[in-house]
């Protein structure tokens, strides 16, 4: 039997990176990846998270998921660019389709990660070492970005050497390298090991995977119960995990969510956020052939509490107004009055909306149903903005927010995480 040969490929600052490609090849003379910059929302209107930054804004310690505020406390100079998940779709793709001339199993794992399965490709392909430059080099030729790419005999060290030293090298990790190259990293760099994981390994004096590794694995399911020993076979390496072909991204759940330009102390203009995010996200059901069975909403006040509810339904749906209905309910079995900064919609629980059966109680579900296809052709064929409800004129708000719709046009793309 051939011995297991795993890549996994990771594109360096994924969004950044396309953002930074696209930009050059319409033209303009400068490349975010050699400044200060970072892909994050606009501060007029309060979308303030680091998605993404490059390589010179990380000495000035800015971090993904930090608000704009505080990034650009660190760096007043900071170049921000909004979020276009379209064009993040498109690149993701493209990657999709170069890496498949190297390999049929193909697993995507995110939007900017691949698990390619080179096991007996060797026959075909040459020295595995040296495909992997071949396939970096040619990433970067064709596509203009460039990717990190980790080989090892499985999945998990095959992710952990990708994520050795950036941009654009390629790493081994097998199982004879673990101790010299794995072992020696902090223990929050293993795959699987969150900041609160990690607070808590470090309160027992695990610093290091290699102590992780060393640790009594009965201790460890005592103290994390089953998680400790998982955590336990990633840090001494072990995983059976297969690279499984999938044509697009498994998909569990899909939801928008908008920070508001302004307090939102009335439960109308609540219910108007509400409904531009049921538009996107029954859209996106629709786009995917889904219907939903649990509807979630959340909010954030002004004072940053959060809070977050659901509810089961006994139907599936994927009609925007069933689903802007729900929400406004579970909106007010949540909402205490507090002016709102930040609203999200959630659906999951999806199943095939090709065997939909409605209820007989509901006698205008058909008819709903035809509306909203008839409005997401319209959309897709003249933008995302040709149609909308009345109920916004004036509002100052989107007929459409959140997530994928940032845009004029209306990207067609599947969830991904």
């Amino acid at each position: 039997m051939n011995k297991r040969l795993i890549f996994h490929i990771d594109v360096n600052s994924a969004y950044l990176s396309w953002e930074a490609c696209h930009r050059i090849q319409h033209g303009d003379s400068l490349d975010l990846r050699t400044v200060p910059s970072a892909i994050g929302g606009d501060p007029e209107t309060r979308h303030g998270i680091i998605l993404a930054k490059s390589i010179p804004a990380k000495k000035f310690m800015i971090q993904t998921g930090e608000t704009l505020f505080s990034a650009r406390n660190k760096c007043p100079n900071l170049l921000i660019v909004s979020p276009n998940y379209s064009l993040y779709r498109q690149c993701s793709m493209a990657l999709k389709e170069l890496l498949q001339e190297y390999s049929p199993l193909l697993q995507q794992y995110s939007v900017d990660e691949f698990f390619l399965d080179f096991t007996g490709m060797e026959k075909l392909l040459g020295d595995p070492l040296e495909a992997s430059y071949r396939i970096k080099d040619e990433v970067k030729e064709k596509l203009g970005f460039t990717v990190n790419i980790g080989i090892s005999s499985n999945k998990l060290l095959a992710k952990m050497a990708s994520e050795l030293q950036k941009p654009d090298r390629v790493h081994t990790i097998f199982p004879d390298e673990i101790s010299s190259k794995m072992w020696p990293l902090p223990v929050g760099e293993l795959f699987g090991v969150g900041r609160a994981t990690s607070r808590k390994l470090w309160d027992r004096g695990i610093h290091t995977i290699g102590d992780l590794a060393s640790e009594n694995p009965d201790d460890l399911r005592r103290y994390l119960k089953s998680y400790g020993l998982l955590l336990w076979n990633y840090a001494n390496g072990r995983d059976d995990s297969p690279v499984r072909y999938n044509d697009s991204i498994p998909v569990k759940g899909m939801g928008n969510s908008t920070t508001i330009s302004f307090d939102v102390e009335d439960k109308s203009t609540a219910q108007l956020v509400l409904l531009s995010l049921a538009e996107t996200v029954g859209m996106r059901l629709r786009q995917d052939a889904f219907c939903t069975s649990l509807i979630s909403v959340s909010l954030k006040t002004k004072e940053f509490f959060y809070y977050s509810h659901q509810r089961k339904l006994n139907i599936p749906t994927d009609c925007t107004s069933v689903i802007h209905q729900i929400a406004c309910q579970l909106l007010t079995e949540l909402w205490q009055g507090e002016p709102i900064r930040h609203l999200g919609l959630r659906v999951s629980e999806l199943s095939s909306n090709t065997l939909f059966q409605p209820s007989l109680f509901e006698k205008d579900i058909e008819k709903q149903k035809l509306i909203d296809q008839a409005i997401d052709t319209i959309r897709l064929r003249y933008g995302s903005h040709s149609v909308f409800r009345s109920a916004f004129l004036c509002s100052g708000l989107k007929p459409l927010s959140g997530g994928v719709i940032e845009t004029e046009e209306y990207p067609m793309m599947s969830s991904i995480l």
